[in-house]
C-alpha cells in the first residue's frame, strides 16, 4: 500500500461496509464538543439500520456516563454501542487471577467501579497494594497523588513485593478540542515506567499491561457484537486506532483532524490505514 492512502466519502463505506467501529476522541468528538458531520453521520446510519460501535479507549467513563456525556453534546449514543478499554479490566482480572487484589486507582470514580466490577479491592494509593491501574490523567489531584503512588511503588519494590502494573487506555494523547491536545493515561504510565527504569535498571518486569487499541480484544469484541467482519474502523491515531484495526484484518479510515493529522511517513515498518477522510461528512 502507498505511504498516502487514498481520501474517501462517507457515502462511499456506507454503501460498501456492514458494520462501522467508531473511536470516540478526534472522530467523534472532542474534549468540549462533537467533531464535525459526527451528528450527521451517526443519524445516517440510525436511519438506515446500518450497525455501528463506539471502540474507545477511555477507561474514565462507564458506558452510560459515556451515553449521557455525548447525549449532552447533543450525540445520542446508547450505552450498549459503547465499547471502553475499562470494560477489558474484568476478563484481564480472570484471566491473570487478580480477583480480590488490593488494587490502587489513578482516575475518577467510574474508573474505580471498572476495577471493582473486575473484583479488585480498592485501597488508598498510600497503602499497600498488589496491582496499580491507570486509567485516567484526571480525577484526582495530579502532582500530589502520582508522586505518592510512585512512593509507595518503589518502597513496596524495595521491600521485595513489586505490584502488578495494568493500563487500560495506552494513548499517549488525545484531542481535547480542535487542534487542541492534552496529555492521556499512556503519558502518565510512561512517566512511572521511565522512574522505574531509573531505580531498576534492568528490570523489564517493571512495565504496563497494556489492554485497549491497538490490542485485539477491543476488536474482536465489536466485531463479535456486529456479527461481521466486513466492517471499518474511524480513527485519528495511526498507533492504536489504525493499527489495531489493521491486526484484526479489517479496513481502516483515518481522520485528519484528529492527533496523527495527514502526514502518513512513508517506510516499511510504518502502519498504512486504507483510506483517509477530514470529517465525517
Amino acid at each position: 500500500m502507498s505511504a498516502q492512502a487514498p481520501f474517501v466519502r462517507f457515502d462511499e463505506l456506507v454503501a460498501r461496509y456492514d458494520l462501522m467501529l467508531f473511536d470516540a476522541y478526534g472522530v467523534l468528538v472532542h474534549g468540549t464538543g462533537l467533531m464535525p458531520g459526527a451528528r450527521n453521520a451517526l443519524c445516517r446510519l440510525d436511519a438506515e439500520g446500518k450497525p455501528y460501535f463506539v471502540v474507545t479507549n477511555d477507561a474514565s467513563r462507564l458506558p452510560v456516563s459515556a451515553s449521557a456525556r455525548y447525549r449532552g453534546m447533543g450525540l445520542s449514543l446508547d450505552p450498549g454501542r459503547i465499547l471502553t478499554s475499562g470494560l477489558l479490566i474484568t476478563t484481564h482480572f480472570r484471566e491473570a487471577g487478580l480477583s480480590g487484589s488490593r488494587c490502587a486507582v489513578l482516575g475518577p470514580q467510574d474508573s474505580v467501579e471498572y476495577v471493582r466490577m473486575a473484583g479488585g479491592e480498592i485501597t488508598p494509593v498510600s497503602a499497600p497494594f498488589d496491582v496499580l491501574v491507570i486509567c485516567d490523567e484526571s480525577g484526582f489531584p495530579f502532582l500530589e497523588t502520582v508522586d505518592a503512588t510512585l512512593t509507595n511503588l518503589i518502597r513496596l519494590i524495595d521491600g521485595g513485593r513489586a505490584p502488578r502494573l495494568l493500563l487500560p487506555n495506552p494513548d499517549i494523547l488525545y484531542p481535547d478540542g480542535i487542534g487542541a491536545f492534552g496529555f492521556a493515561a499512556g503519558s502518565v504510565a510512561l512517566m512511572f515506567e521511565a522512574a522505574l527504569a531509573r531505580r531498576y535498571p534492568g528490570r523489564d518486569d517493571l512495565r504496563f499491561t497494556r489492554l485497549g487499541k491497538p490490542h485485539p480484544a477491543i476488536y474482536e469484541e465489536a466485531l463479535a457484537l456486529g456479527g461481521t467482519r466486513n466492517a471499518v474502523m474511524f480513527g485519528d491515531q495511526i498507533e492504536t486506532d489504525i493499527a489495531g484495526a489493521n491486526a484484526a484484518g479489517i479496513d481502516s479510515v483515518l481522520m485528519t483532524q484528529g492527533v496523527s493529522g495527514s502526514g502518513i511517513p512513508a517506510g516499511p515498518d510504518t502502519v498504512h490505514p486504507t483510506y483517509q477522510m477530514d470529517r465525517l461528512s
